[in-house]
């Protein structure tokens, strides 16, 4: 086994994906997914990373506690059938340079990053050579990377770090920081409804009018296929914020924390099984799942 995977990079690619495409399935889970019962998220990362033949990797970095959360999610792979899951312990920049554990991923067809905190996993893993090889890997469709909360939040170029909610959209509702770039054009944030984290969305998408906005709630996912499709699976939904056509915004006119004036931003919501085309920006209403890899 090739002991420094991360010297095969492109450099390029350490920047943007190829220009054939991102070819792995990304999987943003808005938090609190079921851990105990029917494991609906859970148990299709694990189908979509390979099945009872998949390698699983849990990256619980962005926890407090992150040798407790990757025996957790370690304990919830095992018993839904996975035989081999690696916990790759990061607790520190020095950690994601280590030739061992880069090795060690590079064999997982799955990659899971638990929640916690979102800063802390990008403070950790950003321009690092875990992260230039796990763009790699998901790109080049090696793995299939899935993240909750936390997690899910690092997925963008851009993420949201923090923000406040019960407010109309203003420049001060939203603190924005450095994502890990695994889906550039797209916004994410999480526990989205069940936190009413709509305005701060809205307030980050007016501050990146080239991004989308996807805000998934709780016990739900928003599944980034190779073809551009967003599908939904879980109990919940996930919002779209669509600033594409947006005529007009005093964004840059108003003090940080007066209300914005947005006009023409686009919203969808979607629920289990509906997908949204991000090539075409169109909706489909309970689109045919994809076959298993």
């Amino acid at each position: 086994m090739n002991r420094s995977p991360m010297l095969q990079l492109d450099p390029i690619s350490k920047v943007a994906p190829p220009s054939a495409g991102r070819k792995g399935l990304v999987m943003a889970i808005g938090g609190a997914e079921d851990k105990v019962r029917g494991r609906q998220i859970l148990t299709t990362f694990c189908q979509r990373s390979g099945g009872l033949d998949a390698v699983i990797g849990v990256i619980p970095s962005a926890s407090r506690e992150p040798d407790a959360m990757g025996r957790l999610y370690h304990d919830i792979f095992r018993e839904i059938g996975v035989r081999d899951v690696e916990v790759l312990l990061v607790g520190d920049r020095a950690d994601a340079e280590n030739e061992d554990l880069l090795a060690r991923m590079s064999r997982c067809s799955g990659i899971f990053m638990s929640g916690g905190d979102q800063l802390r996993l990008s403070a950790l893993l950003d321009e690092t050579p875990l992260v230039y090889q796990l763009r790699h890997q998901v790109w080049e469709g090696k793995s299939v990377l899935g993240g909750t909360s936390a997690g899910a939040a690092v997925m963008g170029e851009c993420m949201i770090a923090s923000g406040g909610s019960n407010e109309a959209p203003n420049r001060s509702l939203v603190d924005l920081a450095t994502g890990l770039g695994f889906l550039p054009d797209v916004l994410v944030d999480q526990h989205f409804h069940n936190r009413n984290r709509l305005a701060r969305l809205i307030s980050a998408i007016s501050a990146h009018p080239d991004k989308l906005g996807v805000g998934v709630d709780e016990d739900t996912c928003a599944m980034f296929e190779a073809d551009g499709t967003l599908r939904v699976l879980g109990r919940g939904s996930v919002t779209i914020v669509d600033p594409r056509d947006v005529s007009y915004t005093n964004y840059a006119h108003v003090d940080v924390t007066e209300p914005l004036s947005i006009y023409n931003l686009r919203l969808h919501i979607l629920s289990d099984g509906d997908c949204y085309n991000l090539h075409t920006h169109q909706v489909q209403h309970k689109c045919v799942l994809p076959p298993l890899n």
